[in-house]
């Protein structure tokens, strides 16, 4: 039985799944108010590249967000009458608005200059990772074609992690 389907739902719909990543989230935003900061010498470049980070990350997730249109769900369980999206930034990774979101919360980090954001960002990319993985399990029951896709798509959140 693959770790996938051992898995649990944690609501009907995955709704735990998404409780934990807001608090996750939260935990992250607070945690960039309230750090250390880099050293001097790290802090401007950390800023910039916190920044460029962040707005790639936001335009990925939005080039993904109107790539699933009414598809779209923050909850693991494919929203009912949805359908199967393969097109866009679906063409390169599984889950692309969770690696675009890890991309956000890496630069914002950055940017902050916040150890404990980048540890809990870090924790967040494992959560998101269970919860793809859970998440297939529903796109496989639902979608016939999902097997296929997930062969010939097989990069999961980041077109250059696997």
């Amino acid at each position: 039985m693959p770790v996938s389907s051992r898995l649990p739902s944690l609501g009907s719909r995955g709704e735990g799944w998404v409780a934990a990543q807001l608090v996750l989230i939260a935990g992250i935003v607070l945690a960039g108010w309230w750090h250390v900061g880099w050293p001097e010498s790290v802090a401007l470049p950390g800023r910039i590249l916190g920044i460029l980070l962040a707005a790639a990350g936001f335009a990925g997730a939005f080039i993904a967000f109107r790539a699933l249109g009414r598809s779209m769900t923050m909850l693991p369980k494919p929203r009912a009458g949805g359908r199967l999206v393969e097109h866009g930034p679906y063409r390169l990774v599984r889950h692309p608005l969770y690696g675009a979101g890890l991309v956000v919360f890496l630069g914002y980090s950055l940017g902050r200059g916040s150890w404990l954001a980048l540890a809990l960002t870090g924790v967040l990319a494992v959560l998101w990772d269970l919860k793809a993985s859970r998440e297939e399990v529903w796109l496989e029951e639902r979608y016939p074609g999902y097997a296929g896709y997930r062969r010939r798509t097989p990069r999961r959140l980041l077109p250059w992690l696997r």
